[in-house]
């Protein structure tokens, strides 16, 4: 476990009351740990105050929308396939089949990992993380409600 992970690992275990055991890389914040969309915004500001970073607002979906033109992204929030091959790229941490069709963008908190924000962290330091490795099984979950992350 490299040093940077232990800090989000530590944060995250905090914000959520959560057994720091329990905070894998790939442990789904909303599914297996309990959090709700408030809980990434404590998240966010513990991140960014500890790595003396900022992460902004919407950073996701800006980069998942790229280039792509409304109707090809997203048309009434269900993200379309070129959306949807953006967004696997852009969360390369993330199991890749659990990014599908009916995917809609409230639902890409859903995705959120220990590992994303280690990756977000280590982006905004300049570094890398090993979050390109292969993702684990999907899971499945309930829908959450948007974050300031995402937009």
């Amino acid at each position: 476990m490299t040093d940077q992970f232990a800090k989000v690992r530590a944060i995250i275990a905090d914000a959520l009351y959560a057994n720091p055991e329990d905070v894998t890389r790939d442990a789904s914040l909303m599914r297996d740990l309990g959090a709700e969309s408030i809980d990434f915004l404590d998240i966010i500001f513990r991140l960014e105050k500890e790595f003396s970073i900022k992460l902004p607002k919407g950073d996701i979906e800006k980069r998942a929308r790229g280039g792509l033109s409304e109707e090809e992204f997203a048309i009434n929030g269900l993200l379309q396939e070129k959306g949807l091959a953006r967004l696997r790229e852009v969360m390369p941490e993330v199991n890749q089949t659990a990014i599908r069709a009916g995917l809609y963008l409230r639902d890409i908190p859903s995705l959120f990992t220990a590992a994303t924000f280690e990756r977000m962290v280590a982006e905004q330091l300049g570094g890398s993380t090993r979050t390109n490795e292969t993702a684990p099984a999907v899971r499945s979950g309930a829908t959450p409600a948007h974050v300031s992350v995402i937009g």
